[in-house]
């Protein structure tokens, strides 16, 4: 029987339905209950720093269970999109992971063998499913200039209100070679959906600037014997160094990119094992101690200076400033206090002498907090989503905190000087606030 005019318009129209339905969440009663299931075509796409991200780089996706193997294939762009035909197939590990009713696969790829400031064209899937060709470019040489992103605190509203200031960072700073996050990517560690949608709201530009994500107190949670541990997701779901302590694999690690230390410490773990305290200090000694690079930039979640009320770290700075101080650290990246904040030359010092050492707190996402005014800063907001572009070329790092709506609201730089410590040069816009 030959099909009728109505059904042969309403199939498709169902399909456009459910299509959307979960590409971009299921809306019920006035409340949004967002589900991002798993299906045979790759999702969650994100690249990973690596040790060398001039000749490497990691790439991690999720299917459904039914999909039991995967593989990527790269190739060096090309204008010409028969570039596909000489791409390199590289076979993925796989890992299953079941939480709240959701199964899934994740696979890892890490392509080695890369040149040096190349653009690359990469898929990922298997059989008949496959992404979208991605793009990357690999980081240059010892030297060369160098442009990253920061983000603060993700954590809460994340896809209705964090996608505009990832999405607008990327529009500022097309070029950056990678993005450092201070953790707090999420605010309840285990939840599939969360984590859904910090993908959703990044979505492509997971899948072509290389995250290094250090965790926060929220990326964690307590086990069944109550041990607070990462998130159940961070290791499937991230691929990362594991040169850092034993037990904090891919959570405290450090990279080297083009004469830039970069340091992540996993701060909850700090502050709840005393274990993985002793062995974060002695393993970020040793890296200070042995630094090649001319610049060296730690991330870490919990501040060294809060700026929220009733919050101090005490012990943290106890432990960790006295190695900034003597090590000559150049800017310490941080979040957990949902302000902004940032100070060097009114550090207090011990030996009367001035901090070299930029101490930066910011938020990205949503969840806000007021300000706690105190001597060591120079620069502060509250309520403002922000994101923050930095440049570092010779003996000189550029700092912009640009506002989710584009708005640049601090500027500064660090000069480096002869045998001394950095040289601040604040470049303050005049238009901005007032604090």
């Amino acid at each position: 029987m030959k099909p009728s005019l109505k059904n042969s318009f309403l199939l498709p129209l169902l399909f456009v339905v459910l299509l959307c339905c979960r590409g971009v969440g299921i809306y019920a009663q006035g409340q949004q209950t967002v589900a991002y299931p798993p299906s045979p075509i790759p999702d969650r796409i994100v690249l990973n720093v690596t040790e060398d991200l001039s000749t490497s780089m990691a790439v991690t996706w999720r299917t459904s269970r039914d999909v039991s193997a995967g593989a990527a294939q790269i190739a060096i762009a090309d204008a010409n999109p028969a570039f596909a035909g000489s791409a390199k197939t590289v076979t993925a590990a796989t890992h299953s992971l079941h939480v709240e009713e959701v199964g899934a696969n994740y696979h890892a790829v890490v392509f080695n063998g890369l040149r040096p400031n190349t653009t690359y064209a990469y898929r990922v899937g298997n059989g008949e499913y496959w992404s979208e060709w991605l793009h990357f470019t690999t980081a240059g040489n010892r030297g060369e200039k160098l442009t990253f992103l920061y983000f603060g605190d993700v954590q809460a509203n994340i896809r209705p209100l964090w996608s505009r200031v990832i999405r607008h960072a990327y529009r500022v700073a097309p070029e950056t070679r990678l993005a450092l996050y201070g953790g707090d990517l999420v605010n309840r560690a285990n939840r599939d959906v969360e984590w859904g949608e910090w993908f959703a709201a990044g979505g492509f530009i997971h899948g072509e600037v290389p995250a290094m994500p250090t965790p926060g107190n929220h990326d964690h949670a307590d086990t069944e014997q109550g041990d607070d541990r990462i998130s159940v997701f961070w290791r499937p779901q991230f691929t990362l160094p594991e040169n850092g302590p034993s037990g904090l694999e891919e959570s405290c690690y450090f990279i080297d990119v083009q004469g830039v230390r970069f340091i992540s410490i996993n701060t909850e773990r700090y502050d709840v094992s005393n274990d993985d305290r002793k062995n974060q200090r002695e393993w970020l000694e040793r890296l200070l101690a042995d630094n090649p690079n001319r610049w060296t930039c730690v991330v870490m979640h919990h501040p060294i200076y809060s700026t929220k009320r009733n919050r101090d770290n005490a012990e943290l700075r106890k432990d960790l400033k006295p190695l900034f101080d003597r090590y000559g650290v150049d800017l310490v990246l941080q979040g957990h206090d949902h302000t902004y904040a940032r100070g060097m030359t009114s550090i207090p010092m011990d030996d009367g002498k001035s901090s070299g050492t930029m101490y930066v707190v910011s938020v990205s996402g949503p969840k806000m907090a007021d300000v706690l005014q105190a001597d060591w800063m120079e620069r502060s907001a509250d309520h403002t989503q922000l994101f923050h572009v930095i440049d570092i070329e010779n003996d000189v790092l550029r700092f912009r905190a640009l506002t989710a709506t584009g708005e640049r609201y601090d500027e500064f730089e660090l000069h480096k000087t002869p045998g001394g410590i950095n040289r601040l040069v604040n470049q303050i816009p005049i238009h901005a606030g007032s604090q």
